[in-house]
């Protein structure tokens, strides 16, 4: 019998998704193993955000299919939905709540205690301002609160998208090492990023997409090797062409 722990967790067979004649991604494949991490990287438009999607079964694919840990969306949304974890790119808070009480919502739909609650404030530092209200947060401050939720049923896999916005160098560091922590305890990220460096110090694959399509994936530290100093830039300009003009550091919706 094959050993489980081989298996992937997160499968995309040849995915590809159309909506009103437009095509937003074509023929994606790729698996994350259990306890690895992934950044999806691209420029505006490259496909990122609507991979994640159709991964969190809020899209589905026009082609092709997405299994988390065996499950399909399609088949048992419950059991797929316990899988996850999700940081959606922006998110509306509720008017008047405080951190502690937003969190503390989420926390209760999943049937997760107060203790766990107060543990998820504390791993993105925000522990001291717990009963200011969440509208008078930065952006940096909201991202942290939206990380927080993700992480709080410490599930499988973890979906993050562009988790480093509005973020400051500080908690750009504290996000990284807090990546790593999730994967020393064998959860697996996927999260897409226009941030070449944290996505260089925090995964262990790589995926670049243009137009909706993978033009280059491997393993960090294969194209670390091959690219020394240059790094991940130079491998995702060198997966752009010759002459390519656009900043892979493109910020917006994709």
């Amino acid at each position: 019998m094959a050993d489980d722990a081989a298996k992937p967790l997160l499968r995309i067979e040849q995915v590809g998704k159309t909506i009103k004649g437009q095509t937003l991604l074509q023929n994606i494949s790729l698996e994350l193993g259990p306890g690895r991490v992934l950044a999806l990287c691209g420029g505006n438009g490259a496909g990122k955000s609507t991979l994640l999607r159709l991964v969190m079964g809020l899209l589905q694919p026009t082609s092709g299919h997405v299994e988390v840990d065996g499950l399909r969306w399609q088949h048992d949304r419950r059991a797929y939905a316990d899988k996850l974890g999700y940081m959606p790119d922006d998110y509306t808070f509720s008017r008047g709540l405080t951190a502690w009480e937003t969190l503390r919502f989420w926390a209760s739909l999943r049937g997760l205690s107060k203790r766990r609650t107060e543990e998820a404030l504390e791993e993105v530092g925000l522990a001291d301002v717990r009963d200011r209200k969440v509208t008078a947060f930065s952006k940096g401050m909201r991202q942290r609160l939206l990380f927080a939720q993700a992480m709080l049923a410490k599930p499988p896999l973890l979906v993050l998208d562009e988790p480093t916005n509005g973020l400051d160098p500080y908690w750009m560091d504290s996000f990284v090492e807090l990546v790593r922590k999730l994967r020393s305890e064998g959860h697996s990220v996927l999260y897409s990023t226009h941030q070449l460096p944290v996505a260089e110090a925090s995964a262990d694959e790589v995926v670049f997409l243009r137009g909706g399509e993978a033009v280059r994936q491997g393993t960090v530290a294969e194209l670390l090797e091959q690219y020394g100093v240059g790094g991940l830039h130079a491998a995702f300009t060198d997966s752009r062409g010759s002459g390519a003009a656009q900043d892979p550091a493109g910020r917006g919706r994709t």
